[in-house]
């Protein structure tokens, strides 16, 4: 991905410094490899295990660091290069496609631990967007952790993670994302987990929409980079994190959908570029 030397993103707050983000805290319980796995389901499913985690010894005080290293800069820059592609993208859609401007969101960097009015944001917690404030969080070690533990390297599978967070924002504007939480809320477990199901994927539709549209807006995708973010969706399906972390596939409890999913809807849009064909609430093959 072409991103160096590009136009970064007023709409970002970078809190990687600040009080909140250097809290130690203490570790202990499952080490090892089961503690890694454990780290991952919840990174995934937006679940803050980090309290039954040992990663280097049990009952040892951790002092998160705020230090801000070389590496984190240029994530930091990474990431407002493509907010900033997302901010131009999806003006652009809004304005061709649903006939009004677009409101971009604001994206947090935070490191260690912040707050948001959807609950304490963390590295375990992973990538998410808060629909309260109408941001997105993000700590970029996070994308060490998809390249090193989830097998999911290369800056456009970076960016299809920032680039998702984004799309739950454009159904926030589009009125989808409140209507389909308000009908979770009314529904059992189940059924609020195939509701969220079918957002996740319509927003990894969105994302392919997106990918679709910077390709022709700033000619930045590189050979190799579509290919990047299909097997990012593929290494965060369901299926293959519970596979991989050494337990029985359990339909009844996605909630991202499958890695085939993923990827179909992710292809999907970025083969039509139309929001139209991310239409996955009212289909009946997912």
């Amino acid at each position: 991905m072409k991103w160096q030397g590009r136009r970064g993103s007023r709409n970002i707050e970078d809190r990687r410094q600040s009080a909140g983000s250097s809290a130690g805290r203490k570790v202990g319980g499952i080490g090892g490899v089961a503690g890694v796995l454990v780290l991952l389901v919840g990174w995934y499913f937006g679940i803050d295990t980090s309290g039954f985690v040992d990663l280097g010894g049990s009952g040892t005080q951790e002092q998160v660091s705020n230090e801000i290293t070389a590496q984190d800069q240029e994530m930091a820059q990474f990431v407002s290069v493509t907010l900033a592609d997302t901010e131009e993208v999806w003006a652009e859609i809004f304005l061709q496609q649903v006939g009004r401007a677009y409101d971009a969101p604001t994206l947090v960097l935070f490191k260690g631990a912040t707050q948001s009015p959807c609950g304490g944001a963390s590295a375990a917690s992973g990538p998410f967007y808060c629909p309260a404030d109408e941001k997105a969080y993000l700590d970029t070690d996070f994308f060490v952790t998809l390249e090193n533990r989830l097998g999911a390297g290369g800056d456009f599978a970076a960016a299809y993670v920032v680039a998702h967070e984004v799309a739950h924002h454009v159904q926030n504007e589009l009125g989808i994302l409140g209507q389909a939480n308000r009908i979770r809320q009314q529904v059992s477990e189940a059924e609020s987990n195939q509701i969220s199901v079918r957002i996740e994927l319509q927003a990894d539709c969105f994302s392919g929409v997106w990918a679709r549209y910077a390709q022709e807006r700033f000619n930045s995708l590189e050979r190799g980079d579509i290919a990047e973010a299909m097997n990012a969706a593929a290494q965060i399906g369901d299926d293959t994190l519970q596979r991989n972390a050494g337990r029985t596939v359990q339909p009844h409890t996605f909630t991202h959908g499958t890695s085939e999913q993923r990827q179909r809807w992710f292809a999907t849009g970025y083969e039509s570029g139309e929001i139209a064909t991310c239409d996955t609430f009212s289909t009946n093959t997912l």
